[in-house]
């Protein structure tokens, strides 16, 4: 399994977090950051961008361009449905295998354990959406 490194600040985040002293921004920039960093050194390629919204005790993590240009002629198959199908199996045994570490960028950054994980890929779009759900609703500084 490989090891995903979070920034130094994370530890930093993480108590501020917990004080309620960081702004919300700060929080979801840094979890797009580490998302990246994961989906560069675990899936091998990093999406187009990625935008994190937190609303109480949710987190929202979407991911556009995650499709490698193999994934994409995979779609663009004559078979396309068994295609994508075969993209959305292999993505989702990968996050599987991924869940520990991406919960764990989530408790170093937030403070906060993770209740459950959902994700899903469209592959008509290349976009991926990654919920994760917490055991308490986050609060920051205005």
């Amino acid at each position: 399994m490989q090891k995903v490194r979070l920034s130094g600040t994370s530890a930093i985040l993480k108590e501020l977090v917990m004080k309620n002293s960081i702004p919300r921004g700060e929080a979801e920039h840094q979890i797009s950051q580490a998302i990246i960093r994961f989906e560069q050194e675990y899936m091998g390629r990093g999406p187009e961008e990625v935008r994190t919204v937190i609303f109480d005790d949710i987190i929202f993590v979407r991911l556009k361009g995650v499709l490698t240009p193999a994934e994409k002629q995979l779609a663009n198959t004559e078979d396309n449905q068994k295609g994508r199908s075969l993209i959305k199996q292999v993505r989702q045994e990968l996050l599987e295998k991924a869940r520990p570490l991406l919960e764990r960028i989530i408790i170093d950054i937030t403070g906060c354990e993770i209740v459950s994980l959902h994700t899903d890929i469209s592959i008509a779009t290349g976009e991926r959406v990654i919920i994760f759900t917490l055991v308490r609703a986050l609060k920051f500084n205005a």
